[in-house]
Parts: structure tokens; sequence; C-alpha cells
């Protein structure tokens, strides 16, 4: 990548971005917001956790992401009976009576994990170090996983039998908790015009794995002013309770508020959707736009918050306001 300056670099990356949106729009209609977060998370080298029903194009978001950005692929389908070794791999016996180590799913760029809360702890901690760790142990020897590395976890938020919901330990490691919602009467029937008329659309490749790593790179380089620095901060420290920042709403609706890693988070969030803006240096809004996703799964309601039926959203809209 022969750039004269960074400032050229960040322009490139707009201009990458803008082809990847319009690439991504072909197969996918709507979703605008999904889209960009997704992206957002990837640039970021973060994690999303999806929250959507069944039949929202999960995977062919993820699959169609995974094209433009010329990545592997890969799709776990979480339930009960997963073990661990069915996402990382396994160590067998060959001909020569030697252990052979056989990659599993996660060996990919891009894993999909389809409904995450049906499997047990032991095999959601399985991917959940390798979202951390960018690496695996089998057998005591350590694998370490492609570069780029990105998780997209779905939840259903209707089926709650039979689910083990994720503890809030490993909540933390997705930078953004995403509510994919319904389309609207006119995004459906354009769904439903494409998608049964027989044509498909292709999409193109925009990016290598090398771009990736450099765009990646070149993000956390981008510098942040101290305002906005210490707004990120003050903005997690409101949502503490029992703390001498601690907000209101916090002492009154919270039993948890979020950690260091929702302050790293908002940094390298708000860097890349400046970047993604056409900015140099993020600003408060940036980080304003990247608040709610990433704060969302981070805060734990209490009883009282509960009763009165106000949401985890409400609560953050009061914290930014």
């Amino acid at each position: 990548m022969n750039f004269k300056s960074d400032v050229e670099a960040v322009d490139a990356f707009v201009e990458k971005y803008h082809q990847l949106r319009n690439e991504i729009a072909k197969v996918i209609v709507g979703q605008d917001e999904i889209v960009m977060r997704t992206l957002i998370s990837i640039f970021s080298q973060g994690h999303v956790l999806l929250v959507g029903v069944p039949g929202l194009a999960k995977t062919l978001l993820v699959n169609t992401i995974g094209q433009v950005l010329g990545l592997s692929f890969s799709r776990i389908q979480f339930t009960p009976d997963l073990m661990p070794s069915d996402i990382i791999g396994t160590e067998i016996l060959d001909e020569t009576r030697h252990f052979k180590f056989i990659k599993g799913p996660a060996f990919a760029n891009i894993i999909l994990a389809d409904e995450i809360n049906r499997t047990p702890p032991k095999t959601q901690s399985a991917l959940l170090e390798a979202m951390q760790e960018k690496a695996v142990t089998v057998a005591g020897e350590t694998y370490k996983l492609d570069a780029p590395f990105f998780v997209l976890a779905t939840q259903n938020p209707i089926e709650q039998e039979g689910t083990y919901p994720l503890p809030e330990a490993q909540l933390d490691r997705f930078m953004f908790n995403l509510i994919l919602d319904y389309p609207s009467f006119e995004e459906e029937m354009d769904i439903v015009k494409r998608t049964t008329s027989g044509e498909s659309d292709t999409v193109n490749k925009i990016l290598s794995v090398k771009e990736i790593l450099f765009y990646q790179e070149l993000l956390r380089k981008i510098p942040v002013a101290d305002n906005v620095m210490e707004y990120a901060v003050n903005l997690v420290s409101k949502t503490r309770p029992g703390t001498p920042d601690g907000h209101e709403w916090a002492n009154k609706y919270l039993n948890w508020g979020a950690g260091p890693r929702a302050s790293q988070y908002l940094i390298i969030g708000a860097k890349t959707h400046a970047a993604i803006n056409g900015k140099y240096s993020p600003d408060i809004e940036d980080v304003n736009a990247v608040a709610l996703p990433i704060l969302r799964h981070r805060i734990v309601r209490n009883y009282k918050a509960e009763a009165e039926r106000i949401g985890v959203d409400n609560i953050i809209n009061t914290f930014l306001k």
C-alpha cells in the first residue's frame, strides 16, 4: 500500500468503504445501519452479537460481506449437543499412528455463530476464547487463527426455552450488540421481487486480506483529542452505580455498569465512524454514534427498572443527554 500520507490512506479507505456498501446493497435490501455497524466492527477488529428473529437474512448478510472482503466464511449452527471440538477442531490418529490436528470451522476469517445461546457454556467459551486470544489450544498446542478474524453471533429473542444465556463477562467480548428489525413494507416488497424472480446478483471482491489488515492498523493510528477521550470515559463512568461519577439513573435503575473495555471500544469505534465519514479525527458526535450498541449489553438493569419497564436503550439515551 503506497500512500504518501495517512490522510491520503484515509481518503482511499472512504472510497473503498462506499464501494463495499454499494456491492452489499446489490444483495442486502435495507438494513443500512446494521451493514454500517458490522463493517465498523470488522475494521475496528471487534465482534458483533446480532439479536433478531429467524428469516431476516443474517446468514446472507455475513456471507455477502465475506465475499466483498474476499474472506473465508464458516457457519456454525449452535445446538445443545455441540462440543468444543466441533468448533475448534480435534486430534485424530493417522495411518502412521501419529496424532494429527484437523482444523474446525473456527479456522476461517468470518464466523457466523448461529443461535449461540442454544449451546452450553463450555462450548460457548471455546468460541469466546478464540475471539479474545485469536488462537485456540488443543492438547497443549496453540494454533493461531487466520487474520482478520471476525465473529458475528446471533441470538433469537423469541424462543427462550432450552437456551443458555451468555454470561455478562462473555457478552463483554462483543464490540456491538445490534438489534435486527423487520424490513419496511417497501423493503419487503423489494426482497420478495428479488428472491422470487429466479435472478441472483453476484457481488465483486473489493478488498484483499492485505488491504483489510492495512486499514485496520491505519484506523488505530487515527489521533483522538483529549476532550473526546475524556467524554468517552465519562460516559462509561456514568453507567456505574454507587460510584462518585455514577449518573442518578445508574444508581436508581442499574445493578452493574460497563467496564473499561466499553471505553476502549467507544474510542476505536469513534475512529472508524469518523473515517468512513471522511473525518481525520473523531469528535463527540462519533462517540455518540456508536455508544448505544456498545453499552447495550454491558449494563445490567435492576428489578426497579424492569418493574417500571424502563429499557436499556432508554437508560443509555438518558446518559447521552
